[in-house]
């Protein structure tokens, strides 16, 4: 192989344009595909920009068109030369009116075959390209969205400084504290038997420095939690952090409205419009079945059980006798699209939600199907028809169930089925909302108590103080989600600065006194010495840049993901490791046995 010499780069590929034209031009990268017909020899070099052709013919130095004949897909070359014009003029490709004409070549790296075509649109498994990520990421459809990436972490970084905010890194190495994911634990050799956390996200310290006076603060910051991985979650993420002092839920709101408008214009050119709608949790659940609502398309929940009840529809009487309700989504116009088959496979997507069934009526101009009309009045079905604005050509669907939670999972689950099957969301349109006051506690049945739904360190709204004991399901807190196209993309609160009412907060979670102190000491302590009034939120980096560019998984934006099982596949890990490095850690193995 070939060292470069005195050649350097003075041009990147993908920047070259018409202007250019006549100038000696060096540039360099890997050869994404090699066309030798004889005596003339096309190359078409690949770096981060894009692709530019080289070319090479018989009024070429001898050598150097020797070498152009031995080029082969994925060589790493060095080329000298003067930028021309094409003769033939490809136009899917940005320079695809022009050519370096090659003087000198260098070949840095031969490359062996590579175990699958380095092109988009191309059938590989997901498991191979992932060993061979470096390959992968090659690809324009893969490259593309890490380079965006970074370009769009620079807008952030930018548009803070700009506001004020201070870019402070907060340990990664932190105490294990109660409440959230599983902690991945890290083990110290100096001090055996104690372990330190992975932070899930930099909640205590962000506040640690607005009680340090800071004002305003923001990180890019890496956050794990050990969890189980979907298409949106991996168990290592990034996280656009942001606190700010003296502030209220509306300043917070407004300053990140700023930044999701910057970044959409600069980006994508398009233009966000804000204010957000600010949709009220109670309300998001009641149209939409789910506290980050999709609003792409209509398909919004109605409450019926005031106009059912009485009725002798087993199903329904039954729910409401047990304290719950029911409700209905008029899918309006699909009664083509939606048939007894189709509608049967929507009732086996609400029972994966908890609803045990799915009662229906489908109006077509051939005439009238349901499950359940038979059982009412003709007063209670033209009522529950015309409350439900169900006309020809209209599906009407229902669940009914003594737990309304049940009932908001399967409902907001089945819009979204039926807005993807019937095709009513548009891909290009982008809807913004903010979903607030969400209840500050949430019964868990795994824990046997209540626990908090943002953090313990929320504020609850004013007028719900003298709740927190006596109805603590009805607290409200002062917390708010960024939603956009159904994607819950970044939240936060408005945190407490009292030490007692923290204190009491934390009562109210079940800590004792000694826990309390134990986990949260430190912030509470703090508190003592003046804190001011404060709220942040967090982004989720990697799902607003998949949302962003329309991808369907974060894995699609992130340069080296986990999979399924937590693992990374190029580099194999996790992996074992030698048992000198377990007993410096004062570390000893008791594996689970593997039944026979």
């Amino acid at each position: 192989m070939e060292t470069m010499g005195n050649l350097r780069r003075t041009a990147y590929c993908g920047e070259l344009t018409t202007e250019d034209i006549g100038k000696e031009i060096i540039v360099a990268g890997s050869i994404a595909k090699s066309r030798d017909l004889g005596g003339v020899v096309f190359a078409d070099l690949r770096d981060t920009t894009g692709i530019l052709q080289l070319s090479f013919d018989d009024s070429s130095d001898r050598e150097v068109f020797e070498k152009a004949s031995a080029l082969k897909t994925e060589y790493v070359v060095i080329a000298k030369g003067e930028l021309r014009r094409r003769e033939s003029i490809n136009k899917t490709i940005p320079t695809g009116e022009i050519e370096l004409f090659v003087t000198e070549l260098r070949i840095l790296s031969a490359a062996e075959t590579t175990p699958f075509e380095l092109r988009d649109n191309i059938k590989v498994k997901d498991e191979l390209r992932l060993r061979y990520r470096y390959l992968d990421l090659r690809r324009e459809s893969m490259h593309y969205p890490i380079v965006l990436r970074s370009r769009i972490a620079k807008i952030i970084r930018d548009y803070y400084c700009d506001n004020h905010f201070c870019e402070i890194e907060t340990p990664i190495l932190i105490k294990s504290t109660p409440e959230g994911a599983r902690d991945y634990l890290v083990p110290s050799r100096v001090q055996p038997g104690h372990f330190y956390a992975l932070p899930q996200s930099p909640q205590l310290y962000k506040q640690i420095l607005m009680l340090s006076g800071f004002d305003r603060y923001f990180q890019i910051a890496r956050c794990f939690r050990d969890e189980d991985l979907r298409a949106d979650r991996q168990p290592e993420f990034t996280q656009v952090d942001m606190e700010m002092s003296f502030v209220s839920e509306e300043d917070v709101e407004s300053m990140n409205e700023g930044l999701v408008k910057k970044l959409f214009k600069e980006v994508l050119d398009v233009d966000v419009p804000t204010p957000f709608i600010r949709m009220p949790y109670a309300e998001a659940m009641e149209r939409f079945g789910s506290d980050k609502p999709d609003t792409r398309f209509g398909l919004e929940l109605k409450n019926v059980t005031e106009l059912l009840k009485g009725c002798e529809f087993a199903v329904f009487k039954g729910a409401i006798e047990a304290g719950g309700s029911v409700r209905c989504i008029n899918a309006k116009g699909l009664a083509d699209q939606l048939s007894r088959k189709a509608i049967d496979k929507l009732t086996e997507v609400v029972k994966t939600y908890g609803a045990k069934g799915l009662a229906y009526t489908r109006l077509t101009a051939d005439g009238e199907t349901s499950s359940f009309e038979k059982f009412l009045t003709e007063e209670e079905k033209l009522a529950l028809r015309k409350a439900a604005d169900v006309e020809t050509g209209d599906v009407l669907l229902i669940v009914a169930d003594e737990n309304d939670e049940h009932i908001f999972a399967a409902l907001g689950a089945l819009r979204l089925e039926i807005a993807k099957k019937c095709d009513l969301i548009n891909p290009d349109q982008f809807n913004f909302l903010w979903v607030t006051d969400f209840p500050f506690f949430e019964y868990s049945e795994n824990e046997g108590r209540f626990m908090a739904k943002h953090n313990p360190f929320t504020l609850p709204r004013e007028e719900d103080l003298d709740k927190i004991e006596s109805d603590p399901g009805s607290v409200r807190a002062r917390a708010y989600d960024m939603v956009l196209n159904g994607c819950e993309v970044g939240g936060g609160s408005m945190r407490i600065n009292d030490p007692a009412m923290q204190e009491r907060m934390l009562k109210a979670l079940g800590f004792s006194e000694e826990r309390a102190r134990e986990s949260f000491g430190f912030l509470m302590d703090a508190y003592k010495f003046g804190a001011p009034p404060h709220g942040g939120m967090a982004f989720g980096f990697d799902r607003l840049v998949m949302l962003m560019l329309k991808k369907d998984s974060i894995r699609d934006v992130i340069a080296f993901p986990k999979v399924q099982n937590a693992g990374e596949p190029m580099s194999g890990c996790p992996d074992l490791v030698e048992n000198k490095q377990l007993d410096e850690l004062s570390i000893q193995l008791a594996l689970p046995v593997e039944e026979n």
